[in-house]
């Protein structure tokens, strides 16, 4: 991975990530369209634990919303709305720059700008919360 510089780069990163992490979980396993999905597999207990390793990433399952865990490291933690979206907040940007190889450390506010600047590659779908537009 390149070395993050900048809250812009931060988030990106982060995107990277996320998009590498669901490429990986569905090509794992049988049945997911989306990282959504892992939620029901989870519930069911009849498909995947509540945390294993897929590949390079160990995961968790929470309330709403996975933890991925690269070998390197790196988190990338992410909630589901309720149509199935992916959601991040600040604070799961700010872990994921602090578990970088060179851990990154930004404020809230560079990162709200950072985040804002990337629109509309990413939408605030609600206060605080924000998504990759489709």
């Amino acid at each position: 991975m390149e070395r993050v510089g900048d809250p812009r780069d931060l988030v990106l990163g982060y995107v990277d990530v996320l998009n590498a992490v669901d490429e990986v979980m569905r090509a794992a396993i049988p049945s997911p369209e989306r990282l959504e999905d892992l939620l029901g597999l989870v519930r069911s207990r009849r498909v995947i634990s509540r945390s294993g390793q897929v590949g390079s990433y160990a995961y968790t399952v929470h309330g709403a919303g996975c933890r991925f865990v690269s070998d390197n490291g790196t988190e990338v933690d992410v909630d589901f709305a309720a149509d199935g979206s992916e959601i991040f907040d600040l604070w799961r940007l700010r872990c994921y720059g602090l578990s970088l190889p060179e851990p990154l450390d930004v404020t809230d506010q560079d990162l709200r700008a950072a985040v804002r600047s990337l629109e509309p590659l990413l939408a605030e779908v609600r206060p605080g919360w924000f998504s990759v537009a489709h």
